[in-house]
């Protein structure tokens, strides 16, 4: 399985539609029940399937998806769209 899809993958079961599909540019704005409270489940998804844990820094600077990826790229997950 290719890691962007793991990232799918995690979107689609947090915020519980499975048609849901990244894309570089997704934001909350792009996603119901996006909020505070489902963002912090998303990181907490997301450290779990990539076995990680990200700093605040990088939680502060992840306005979307496309800034997901980058990070995860910058901790040497192979990962693009």
């Amino acid at each position: 399985m290719k890691n962007i899809d793991k990232v799918n993958i995690v979107f689609q079961t947090v915020f519980d539609d499975g048609e849901l599909a990244v894309f570089p540019g997704m934001s909350a704005k792009d996603v119901v029940g996006w909020d505070s409270f489902n963002h912090i489940n998303l990181i907490v998804a997301l450290e779990e399937a990539f076995e990680l844990s990200f700093t605040a820094d990088e939680i502060d600077n992840m306005t979307c998806v496309g800034d997901l990826v980058s990070i995860l790229q910058a901790r040497d997950v192979d990962i693009s769209f």
